[in-house]
C-alpha cells in the first residue's frame, strides 16, 4: 500500500486501485509488463439529502430499495441528519435513478450541495428540520392527549363509577353515547394520519412496517365502531335492546385513539432525543470562527472561512477562535486546545508549529498559514466522525432489524388467522373480528426498530457534548465489557482549572515568603498555572509585592524584579 496525499493505493501483482481519502472516486487498473494502465472510473461516492423520514423502519426501507439497485456497493442511510450516502458505479446508474428509486419508495431526495457542511451556520438545514419536526410532533402530542382524556373519561368512566351526563346513559341514550365517542377519536385520526398516508402506502408495496401496523389496527378498531353505531341505530329501531347493549359495550373508538397518542409521545420523545443529537453536532460547528483575517496583497481582510484557501496567511488575534488547520509562520502564543484534544494546559506554540481550528489563541498574536481548509480539517472530520457514528449499526440493531422484517408480516397473519379459526369455530364475525384487533392492537407499540438507534443517537450525541467520540455504533455496544482503562500523562480526564496541592520552600525561604514572591511575580500573567498561584495567595490573605520589568519567556517562565532583585 502506498500513501500518495490525500489518497492511498492498493497494489497487486495485477490490479491496482486508486482510492481518494476524500470519498470522491475509486479508480481501478492493471499491470502490464510495458507499466501501468489506468482503467476507467469504477466507482462514485455521492451524498443526498432524503426527506420524509420519521424513523428507522423508513430508513431502513430506503436503505434496502437503493441496495437492490444494478451497480450500487454500498448504501448508508443516516437518521439523524436525513441523508444518505450511496457508492456505485457510474456506468450503471445515474443520481437521478436513485433519486427515482428512492421517490418510489415513498420519500424526498436530492443530491446533496458540494460543500454543504461548510455552508452550514447556525440555522443548519439537519438543525431546522429537526426543529420544526418537534413543534409538529408537539402539536400533534397535545392535541391527541386534549381528546383522548375526555375519550376515555366518556368510554371507560362508567366502569369506575365516574359520573357520565344523562344524555350519555342508558341503552336509550346509545346512539348517542357512541357518537360522542367517535368525534372525540376522528381529530385524533386527522393530526395522525401520517401513520395511515404511510403505513398503507407501505403495505401495497408490500413493505409493511411499524406504522402499517399502527394503521391496520387503529383502522380495524375505527371501522368496526362505525358499524357498531350503525347496528345501534338498527336496535333502537326495532326495540331490539339487547342488541343495543351488546354493541354499546362493543365499541373500540379509544384502542383506536389510544394507539395514535401513545405511539405520539414515543415518537415526540424520539424526536427530541434526535434533536438534542442534533444540537450536540451543532456545537461542535459552532466551535469554528465564522470569519477569519487573512493578510492578501499586504491588506488585511476579513472574509468568510469558507472562503480561506490553502496557502492563505492568517493573522489570528489574541481571544480569537483558530479558523482552519495551518501552520505558524510568524510570532509565538500559547492556544487551548482542550475542546478538541481534552489537555487542560495550553498549548505554546512557535513558528513551524502546528495549530488546529476550533483551538482559541490565549495571549500573543501570530501569523499562519493556511494547509487544511473546509471538509479537511481537523473539526471537520471529528463531525463526520460522530455523524458516521450515528449512521452506523450496531450488531444488536442490526439482529433488531432482522426482527422488524419478519415481526410486522408474522403479526398481520397472526391476527388473520386468529379471525378466521375463531368463524371457523362458529363464533360471530364481530367477536372474530375483535379477536383480530386484539392482535393487531397489542403488538402496535413494538419498539424492536426504535430503541437501538435512539440509544445510539443519544450515546453518541451526548458524548460528543462531553468530548467524547465515538467512531462506530459498534464500538459502543461493546464498551460494557472494558475491564481496563488506560490513561496518558496529559491530563485529559482532569478538571482543566489547575490549584496549588502544595508548598515546598527550598532553604532558608518560608512558605508564607516564598508564596508571596510566586503569586507577585505571577500576578501580571495569563497563564493558567500562574492563575492558580494568584488565587491560592489570594485565599490564604497574601499581600502582594508590586513587581517591574515583567517578562514571559516563550516556554520557559517569567521574569521579573521585586524590590531591585
Amino acid at each position: 500500500m502506498i500513501w500518495h496525499g490525500a489518497a492511498f493505493v492498493l497494489w497487486t501483482d495485477f490490479v491496482y486501485f486508486f482510492v481518494d481519502s476524500k470519498g470522491g472516486v475509486c479508480y481501478s487498473g492493471y499491470n502490464t509488463p510495458e507499466g501501468v494502465g489506468r482503467l476507467e472510473v469504477k466507482y462514485m461516492k455521492q451524498k443526498f439529502q432524503v426527506t420524509g423520514m420519521t424513523c428507522s423502519a423508513c430508513s431502513a426501507t430506503v436503505e434496502r430499495n437503493v441496495k437492490k439497485m444494478e451497480g450500487v456497493k454500498e448504501v448508508t442511510v443516516n437518521l439523524l441528519s436525513n441523508s444518505m450516502v450511496v457508492v456505485y458505479d457510474e456506468h450503471k446508474v445515474t443520481d437521478q435513478a436513485i433519486i427515482d428509486t428512492v421517490v418510489r419508495a415513498g420519500y424526498q431526495a436530492a443530491v446533496e450541495q458540494k460543500g454543504g457542511r461548510q455552508k452550514q451556520s447556525a440555522d443548519t438545514p439537519a438543525v431546522s428540520a429537526v426543529e420544526q419536526e418537534i413543534k409538529n410532533m408537539k402539536f400533534r402530542l397535545i392535541v391527541s392527549f386534549v381528546f383522548l382524556v375526555p375519550l376515555m373519561y366518556v368510554s371507560m368512566g362508567h366502569m369506575f363509577g365516574a359520573p357520565l351526563p344523562p344524555f350519555l346513559t342508558g341503552s336509550q341514550n346509545a346512539l348517542s353515547f357512541a357518537m360522542t365517542q367517535l368525534l372525540l377519536t376522528l381529530p385524533i385520526i386527522y393530526v395522525n394520519r401520517k401513520y395511515f398516508q404511510a403505513g398503507f402506502k407501505n403495505l401495497v408495496k408490500l413493505h409493511p412496517n411499524m406504522d402499517s401496523l399502527i394503521a391496520i389496527g387503529s383502522s380495524a378498531a375505527l371501522v368496526y365502531g362505525i358499524f357498531a353505531i350503525y347496528q345501534i341505530g338498527i336496535g333502537l329501531g326495532a326495540q331490539d335492546m339487547e342488541t343495543v347493549h351488546h354493541y354499546t359495550m362493543d365499541l373500540y373508538f379509544e384502542s383506536s385513539a389510544t394507539i395514535l397518542a401513545l405511539i405520539t409521545l414515543g415518537k415526540f420523545l424520539e424526536t427530541k432525543s434526535k434533536g438534542k443529537t442534533s444540537e450536540a453536532i451543532t456545537k461542535l460547528l459552532h466551535l469554528a470562527p465564522k470569519t477569519a483575517t487573512v493578510i492578501r496583497g499586504g491588506q488585511e481582510q476579513e472574509i468568510p472561512v469558507e472562503e480561506v484557501v490553502v496557502g492563505d496567511r492568517i493573522l489570528i488575534k489574541p481571544g480569537q477562535s483558530i479558523p482552519v488547520d495551518g501552520i505558524v509562520t510568524e510570532g509565538s502564543s500559547s492556544v487551548d486546545q482542550s475542546a478538541l484534544t481534552g489537555e487542560s494546559i495550553p498549548v505554546e506554540k512557535n513558528v513551524g508549529d502546528k495549530v488546529i481550528a476550533a483551538s482559541v489563541n490565549k495571549t500573543g498574536a501570530f501569523q499562519m498559514e493556511a494547509q487544511k481548509v473546509g471538509g479537511d480539517t481537523t473539526l471537520a472530520q471529528i463531525i463526520q466522525l460522530v455523524e458516521d457514528a450515528n449512521s452506523s449499526k450496531a450488531p444488536i440493531a442490526k439482529l433488531a432489524d432482522k426482527i422488524s422484517g419478519i415481526f410486522v408480516p408474522v403479526v398481520i397473519s397472526i391476527a388473520v388467522i386468529a379471525t378466521i379459526v375463531w368463524l371457523i369455530l362458529g363464533y360471530p364475525f364481530e367477536f372474530a373480528m375483535s379477536i383480530g384487533i386484539a392482535v393487531l392492537v397489542i403488538s402496535c407499540p413494538c419498539a424492536l426498530g426504535l430503541a437501538t438507534p435512539v440509544a445510539i443517537m443519544v450515546g453518541t450525541g451526548k458524548g460528543a457534548e462531553y468530548g467524547i467520540l465515538i467512531k462506530s455504533a459498534e464500538a459502543l455496544e461493546i464498551a460494557h465489557s472494558v475491564k481496563t482503562v488506560v490513561l496518558d500523562k496529559t491530563g485529559t480526564i482532569t478538571e482543566g482549572k489547575p490549584k496549588v496541592t502544595d508548598i515546598v520552600p527550598s532553604g532558608d525561604i518560608s512558605r508564607e515568603e516564598l508564596l508571596t514572591i510566586a503569586a507577585s511575580m505571577e500576578k501580571p500573567s495569563e497563564h493558567p498555572l500562574a492563575d492558580a498561584i494568584v488565587t491560592y495567595a489570594q485565599e490564604q490573605n497574601i499581600e502582594l509585592l508590586p513587581t517591574e520589568r515583567f517578562q514571559a519567556i516563550s516556554g520557559q517562565g517569567i521574569t521579573a524584579f521585586i524590590n531591585g532583585t
